[in-house]
């Protein structure tokens, strides 16, 4: 348990940890989405659920002082960051679900996998934005 605190005190990690629940958040309503709309539709509506979880857990557990900042510039940077890693991950998903997994022989859940791929692309990409615009801090910040 204590090599598991240790790790949680690199931003990096919890990171992850709070993408991971986004990422389960913004895969299951993709899921849900797509009863009602397209394949490509859907994943973007995903991608809201799990900006919005994203955003609210971010704050909270990721990126120490991002409490004492304003809010709607924190969700304003926060939502380009991730308007900016959205094409990244439409792109991967579209590229896995047309090209890749059928080349490799995946014939069964090719958009649930294809999705999960393109949830997973832009991680590195959407910590350094968000560390860097979304939840900067002057002085305060010490990540």
């Amino acid at each position: 348990m204590s090599q598991f605190r240790q790790l949680l005190t690199y931003p990096f990690v919890r990171f992850l940890l709070v993408g991971g629940f986004a990422a389960i958040a913004n895969f299951g309503s993709r899921f849900v989405f797509n009863r009602w709309v397209n394949y490509e539709s859907a994943v973007t509506l995903a991608w809201g659920i799990g900006l919005t979880t994203a955003f609210v857990l971010s704050r909270h557990f990721v990126f120490s002082g991002a409490r004492d900042g304003h809010v709607w510039r924190q969700f304003a940077g926060f939502t380009v960051v991730n308007l900016l890693a959205l094409p990244q991950t439409l792109i991967v998903s579209l590229i896995m679900l047309h090209a890749v997994l059928p080349a490799i022989g995946v014939t069964h859940h090719l958009e649930a996998l294809a999705h999960a791929c393109g949830i997973v692309a832009p991680i590195f990409t959407s910590y350094l934005g968000h560390k860097h615009l979304s939840f900067r801090q002057s002085s305060v910040y010490k990540n």
